[in-house]
């Protein structure tokens, strides 16, 4: 076990537990936990060199500055988890009137979404508590995650998930071996029961926006911009001079239940905790405007989150009653960030320009681009700023908001013709 988790602290109360005190969430106010980091240890034994050197192509890279230890064996699927690439989007960026601009593509993770990151971590806290079962709630990439990540080491997952999750994901979880549930309702429904089945069952519970353990999986994408950002600024010196005269990066991150940029929020409270960095990137939340429950909490200057009837395209960020909401709106207020909504007919739009870069989406991960587009045109980003847009999976996951997306373009007509040099010219 790691030395540096001495507990967890709540995010609404600020109560401080120990880790076997508590599970999930606070005791007293039902609020997210926040794992606690020994700060002093870690910076007694480790500079910041002594990660970047490290080898390991993974998120198990970062295992100094994770409260989990490393899963046995180097070479499964759980160990593959993160360490997704970067890529420069030239052409949009000059269409846009951007300068700098950046696709961080999560589809590249084992299952192809960001949620592999958080699974990997509970997966290997449930190995360190021994639990036989891991259970969760899912729209079908949390759910592909925890059966992947599970299947990797022999261990048990069950996934309850709405009937409406797209067949491709469904297909995943079945692949992988997982006890697939579908529930005639909706995801929040979903999570509800998983809760109830956790505790009348003794399962372990990878809820995400409740195990507190999967922020800590999610912050990894945090630790890799780091990384990434301090070797682009060291080629920059002469382009750009020194970051704190630069505008700060601005990350664009697609948002559901709020766990993901909340997660990233925390990476980057540790590094600035650590004195690993100086200055802290805005984060921007991007939700649909069908599902914007945390946009409007941000927009109305308060943590209140109330419930809405969610209806969108980007199942994946389709939620009623988002469950880290408070902490999704610290992330943008306290980055200097900000939220901001996008209709199901610009994410569509979203995924065929990506598919121009090469870049394939799903409606969730392209809402971030969206957003970044929507924000650009309100000059929230222009010029010279440094941006960073999070793909959060693969559009191989719903081919069905693929084949929208190509046909709202007016190019979704695919000819047939017979087998001949003549018919192939007039088609031309």
């Amino acid at each position: 076990m790691v030395t540096h988790f001495p507990g967890y602290r709540c995010s609404l109360c600020g109560r401080e537990y120990l880790p076997g005190q508590v599970t999930y969430t606070c005791p007293d106010d039902g609020g997210n936990l926040d794992v606690v980091l020994d700060y002093k240890s870690i910076q007694d034994k480790y500079q910041p060199e002594d990660i970047t050197s490290r080898t390991v192509t993974s998120l198990w890279r970062y295992l100094p500055l994770m409260p989990v230890s490393a899963p046995p064996g180097d070479s499964t699927p759980l160990h593959a988890a993160g360490w997704t690439p970067v890529f420069e989007l030239p052409r949009l960026a000059q269409r846009l009137g951007l300068g700098l601009l950046w696709l961080k593509d999560e589809s590249r993770n084992p299952t192809a979404s960001f949620k592999d990151r958080a699974s990997a971590i509970v997966v290997a806290r449930a190995q360190e508590i021994r639990a036989e079962v891991i259970v969760t709630a899912s729209t079908g990439n949390a759910g592909a995650a925890l059966a992947g990540m599970s299947a990797a080491i022999g261990q048990k997952a069950i996934i309850v998930a709405p009937k409406s999750a797209p067949p491709a994901k469904l297909a995943q979880l079945l692949i992988y071996g997982a006890q697939v549930i579908l529930v005639d309702g909706s995801y929040d429904d979903a999570f509800e029961l998983t809760i109830k089945a956790a505790h009348e069952f003794g399962w372990y519970c990878r809820n995400t926006g409740y195990n507190p353990f999967t922020a800590e999986g999610k912050k990894t994408a945090a630790f890799e911009i780091w990384e990434w950002w301090v070797k682009v600024h060291s080629d920059w010196h002469d382009k750009i001079g020194e970051m704190a005269d630069h505008s700060p990066l601005t990350i664009f991150v697609p948002v559901g239940d709020g766990n993901i940029i909340s997660g990233i929020h925390k990476g980057l409270k540790d590094l600035y905790a650590l004195g690993w960095i100086k200055r802290m990137p805005r984060l921007i939340g991007v939700q649909a405007e069908g599902a914007a429950a945390i946009f409007n909490a941000f927009q109305a200057g308060d943590e209140t989150i109330r419930p809405v009837a969610a209806k969108t395209i980007a199942d994946s960020i389709s939620v009623d009653l988002p469950r880290d909401g408070v902490r999704a709106v610290r992330a943008a207020r306290e980055t200097g960030g900000s939220f901001l909504t996008v209709s199901d007919g610009q994410i569509l739009e979203a995924i065929t320009e990506l598919g121009k870069m090469g870049i394939f989406s799903e409606p969730a991960g392209a809402a971030a681009y969206a957003g970044m587009v929507k924000a650009a045109g309100a000059g929230l980003v222009a010029g010279e700023d440094p941006v960073l847009v999070l793909n959060t999976g693969s559009g191989l996951k719903d081919i069905h908001a693929a084949m929208q997306s190509v046909a709202s373009s007016g190019k979704g007509e695919t000819p047939i013709i017979e087998p001949t040099l003549e018919a192939l010219k007039k088609i031309l």
